[in-house]
C-alpha cells in the first residue's frame, strides 16, 4: 500500500467499541468510529436477514446505555464534542427517531440511563441537585418520570464517586457504587424504583474495592470482591441478604465476572499476563469449562441454538462482533476486514517483550517492528494508570510501525492484567514514582538488545500516557527520550486535582495517598510542571480544547514555565476535542505530524 492508502485505511478502519444484544435475542447494536466524522450506533438483525445499518446520527459521538426491555428501542447518549456532559434520547430501532429524555447541554455529568420495562421512568446518576438547581459534587442517583418530568432522588452520596445506576430487568431495583468510606474502598448499595429503601449490600471493608452486575432473573447479583492479594466472585441473593461464594482462589487473577444476555452461565474472564482466558461457570453445580479456542472471544450472548455472539480481535485483526460456536466463527457480523483495503497480512503481530525494572520487577509489553530496518522507536504509553494493553489491533501502532517505527506498548506496574500486588504497587510512592522507571528501564533494555537506538527513542500516550510522556521528557535525557507528544496529559497534579470531575478527585486520592493538601510533597513531586530545565528532546504538545479530565489548565501553567526557561516546543490545541483526539479528520492531521515529528528528532 502507498502512504496515502495505508494512513486513510487505518483511519477508515471500524473501530468497535460497545456491542448489545436485544432481550429478545434478535438484534445487535454496536458503535462504530471512524466509519463516519462521528462514532455512531450501527444496528443489525442477528439472523442475517440484512446488512449492517446506521441508527444514530447527531453529529457528536455517541455510546449505548442500554436496551428497553421490549426490545424496541435502546437508551443512548452523546456529549458536546468531548465535554462529557451526555444527554440522554431514546432511539427507535425500526425508524432510527430519537426521543429526547434529558436537556441539551446539561449543567453537570450524567452517568448511566436505563428505561424501566413500563418505559414510565428512566434512572440516571447526575452530579445536579435538581431541587436546588445547582451542579455539586457528588453524583445522586435519580428516577426520572418522563411523562411529568418529576425527579426524585432515590440515593444521595456524601461524596463524589463514579456512580453508574444498573437497573434490573424487572424494572424494580437499582445497584450502585459508593467510596462515602475511603477513596481505596468501594462499597456496593441497593436501591428500590419507589425511593423507600437504600442499602449498603455488598462491603467487605472502608479500603476494598467491590463491582457488581444484575444476573438476567433481576434477583441475583454477580460481585467481584477484592481480598487482600486477589480477587474473589460471588452472588449475593437480595431475597434473604445471603451470599454465595463461586470461586475464591488466591492464584487466579479475575478481573470481570457477569451473566451474559441469553445464558445461565457465569463468564469469568481471568487475566494472565494481559491476555484473557475466558471460561464458563454453571452456577448450580459450581462446575467450570473453557469458553473457546478462538483468541480473545469476549461473550456477549449466547443464542437459543447454544452458539455465541462475541468480541473478537487481536493485534492482526480489528475488533469484530463475530457468531460462533465453541471451535470455530460461523460468521462475521460487522465484516471489518469487508470495510478496509488491506488484510491481516498487512499489520504487524504483537510480540510478548519482558524486562527487569530497576528493582527487579519483571515488566511485559508488546513490541511491534516493521520488516524493514527501523528509522526509530516510539514508545505508545496507556492511559489509566489501572488498565493494560492487550494483544489487539491498535491505530496509532499499525500506523507507526507501517512508517517504519518500532514500537513498544508497556503495561508498567499499576497497569490492571497481572494481579492485585501488581496493580496496586503503583500506590506505594504515588504518581511519577517506580512505574516510570519501569517504562525507561524497557526503553534501555530495547537498546542493549540491538533493537533501539540512544537518541532515536519517542514516547507518546494519551491521559496517563500523556502524563508518562510528560514525564520521561522532563526526567531522562536526551540518548532515551529524543522526542516526546503528550496528548491530554497532566503536568501539574495540583492543578488538575482542583479542575478535574469532581468524581475522579478520589481516583487521585487513592493514587496519592492523600489529597493535595495532606501529601503536597507526593503532588509537587510527581508533577512535570517542576522539572521543565530538564528538557533536552524535542517536544509536541496536543490538547482537546474541551477535555474536562485532564483540563486545558494543565497546558497553560506548563507554558508559562515553559516561556520562563526558555524551551522550545510546538502545541496542537483541538477545539472540537475532549480527553483524547478522536475525530478522524483530528487523528489524521496528529498522526501525519507525529510521524514527522519523531523523524525530525531522530535525525538531529
Amino acid at each position: 500500500m502507498t502512504h496515502d492508502t495505508i494512513i486513510d485505511s487505518f483511519l477508515k478502519t471500524p473501530c468497535l467499541y460497545e456491542a448489545k444484544v436485544s432481550p429478545d435475542l434478535k438484534w445487535a447494536v454496536w458503535v462504530w468510529a471512524n466509519v463516519g466524522p462521528n462514532a455512531d450506533v450501527y444496528i443489525a438483525p442477528l439472523d442475517a436477514r440484512a446488512a449492517p445499518r446506521k441508527l444514530t446520527d447527531f453529529g457528536q459521538d455517541t455510546s449505548i446505555m442500554s436496551w428497553t426491555e421490549d426490545s424496541r428501542s435502546i437508551i443512548v447518549h452523546h456529549d458536546y464534542d468531548g465535554d462529557e456532559r451526555y444527554r440522554l434520547y431514546r432511539v427507535d430501532i425500526d425508524s432510527g427517531e430519537a426521543f429526547p429524555l434529558t436537556e441539551e447541554h446539561p449543567s453537570c455529568f450524567i452517568r448511566g440511563g436505563q428505561m424501566t420495562a413500563d418505559g414510565k421512568y428512566v434512572v440516571y446518576g447526575a452530579n445536579y441537585d435538581f431541587d436546588a438547581k445547582k451542579e455539586i459534587e457528588p453524583t445522586i442517583l435519580y428516577r426520572h418520570d418522563l411523562q411529568t418530568g418529576e425527579r426524585v432522588k432515590l440515593a444521595q452520596p456524601k461524596k463524589p464517586a463514579f456512580l453508574w445506576p444498573l437497573l434490573n430487568a424487572q424494572g424494580t431495583r437499582i445497584i450502585y457504587q459508593r467510596n462515602d468510606r475511603h477513596p481505596q474502598g468501594e462499597q456496593i448499595w441497593m436501591a428500590d424504583i419507589e425511593g423507600k429503601e437504600d442499602k449498603e449490600i455488598l462491603n467487605f471493608g472502608d479500603k476494598v474495592k467491590v463491582s457488581a452486575s444484575w444476573h438476567p432473573n433481576g434477583e441475583d447479583v454477580i460481585f467481584i470482591s477484592e481480598a487482600g492479594t486477589y480477587r474473589k466472585v460471588g452472588i449475593f441473593h437480595a431475597a434473604d441478604s445471603s451470599i454465595r461464594w463461586i470461586i475464591d482462589d488466591a492464584a487466579r487473577n479475575i478481573e470481570e465476572a457477569y451473566v451474559p444476555r441469553g445464558s445461565e452461565r457465569l463468564v469469568i474472564d481471568e487475566i494472565r499476563n494481559a491476555q484473557n482466558f475466558i471460561s464458563l461457570i454453571d452456577i448450580g453445580s459450581s462446575t467450570e469449562a473453557a469458553f473457546a479456542e478462538l483468541q480473545t472471544a469476549i461473550p456477549v450472548a449466547q443464542m437459543p441454538d447454544g452458539t455465541w455472539i462475541s468480541k473478537y480481535y487481536h493485534s492482526k485483526q480489528p475488533r469484530d462482533l463475530v457468531m460462533h460456536s465453541t471451535s470455530a466463527i460461523i460468521r462475521s457480523i460487522t465484516d471489518v476486514f469487508g470495510r478496509v483495503k488491506y488484510g491481516p497480512a498487512d499489520l504487524a503481530k504483537a510480540e510478548n517483550y519482558v524486562w527487569n525494572s530497576i528493582d527487579g520487577l519483571k515488566i511485559q509489553g508488546w513490541l511491534y517492528r516493521p520488516a524493514a530496518k527501523s528509522i526509530g522507536t516510539v514508545v505508545c504509553i496507556h492511559g489509566g494508570p489501572t488498565a493494560h494493553s492487550e494483544d489487539e489491533w491498535n491505530m496509532d501502532i499499525q500506523y507507526f510501525v507501517s512508517q517504519g517505527f518500532n514500537v513498544l506498548d508497556p503495561n508498567y506496574r499499576g497497569s490492571s492484567g497481572f494481579g492485585l500486588p501488581y496493580q496496586d504497587a503503583i500506590k506505594e510512592s504515588g504518581w511519577g514514582g517506580k512505574e516510570q522507571d519501569d517504562i525507561i528501564e524497557g526503553i534501555k533494555s530495547l537498546i542493549q538488545d540491538g533493537i533501539a537506538e540512544e537518541g532515536k527513542v519517542g514516547v507518546t500516550g494519551t491521559s496517563y500516557g500523556g502524563y508518562s510522556s510528560w514525564f520521561a521528557i522532563t526526567h531522562f535525557p536526551k540518548k532515551y527520550i529524543a522526542a516526546a507528544i503528550p496528548i491530554c496529559g497532566m503536568t501539574d497534579l495540583v492543578v488538575d486535582y482542583d479542575t478535574t470531575r469532581p468524581d475522579l478527585r478520589g481516583y487521585s486520592e487513592e493514587m496519592m495517598g492523600g489529597s493535595p493538601k495532606e501529601v503536597p510533597e507526593r503532588y509537587h513531586d510527581g508533577s512535570p510542571i517542576h522539572f521543565i530545565q530538564n528538557i533536552e528532546g524535542k517536544l509536541l504538545i496536543v490538547q482537546g480544547a474541551k477535555d474536562p479530565n485532564v483540563s486545558l489548565e494543565n497546558v497553560r501553567a506548563v507554558e508559562e514555565v515553559l516561556h520562563q526557561k526558555g524551551i522550545r516546543y510546538e502545541k496542537l490545541i483541538f477545539e472540537d476535542e475532549g480527553h483524547g483526539i478522536s475525530k478522524p479528520e483530528n487523528q489524521k492531521t496528529l498522526l501525519l505530524r507525529s510521524v514527522e515529528f519523531f523523524k525530525e528528532a531522530f535525525s538531529s
